[in-house]
């Protein structure tokens, strides 16, 4: 396995409701910043993106952040992080994210961040990039999609096993065994 020096996260930019999500975004954003690994993320400040790149930054950790033209009063664009690239739109936002991370974890977030999910996954399936996937399950916000996500595999519907490409985490903590 290579190192991961880079890690893109998709996450809610709002919070959620339970509390545990964000206090796994934060454990998440200091383990980052302790390993030296770079956090690429979607720019914005608020809701889990926030907190992970405030986090980051008050840890010193580098964080880079890519947020589209469109996105910027919506998301409220990050201007304290080390570096905020505004781009055209979300499809080149994606691509940016994807270019510049070595790997990408999904925290529990909405549409957006499924989407992400789903993007990242489907252009491992096509070789597009073979960046590995975390999915952190805070409180088990991911157990419904995880069991689709195997059905869907046991359906004959997915090219390849999904456990070389997805890894699910329960905890932070648990990434740094793949850093």
């Amino acid at each position: 396995m290579s190192t991961i020096k880079k890690l893109a996260i998709f996450c809610g930019s709002k919070k959620g409701t339970n509390v545990l999500y964000e206090q796994h975004a934060k454990e998440l954003a200091l383990i980052l910043a302790d390993k030296k690994v770079e956090l690429i993320y979607g720019g914005g400040k608020n809701g889990l993106m926030g907190v992970v790149a405030d986090t980051m930054m008050e840890a010193g950790g580098i964080v880079r952040g890519v947020i589209p033209q469109v996105l910027k009063g919506w998301e409220a664009q990050h201007d304290n992080i080390s570096e905020l690239f505004v781009v055209d739109d979300m499809h080149v936002r994606k691509k940016k994210l994807y270019e510049l991370c070595d790997a990408a974890i999904i925290l529990p977030g909405g549409f957006g961040t499924l989407d992400e999910l789903f993007e990242i996954l489907t252009w491992n399936q096509l070789f597009i990039h073979d960046k590995k996937v975390f999915i952190l399950n805070s409180g088990g916000f991911y157990n419904h999609l995880i069991e689709h996500i195997k059905l869907c595999s046991k359906e004959g519907f997915l090219y390849g096993d999904i456990d070389d490409v997805m890894t699910v985490l329960n905890e932070p903590e648990k990434l740094i065994m793949h850093l």
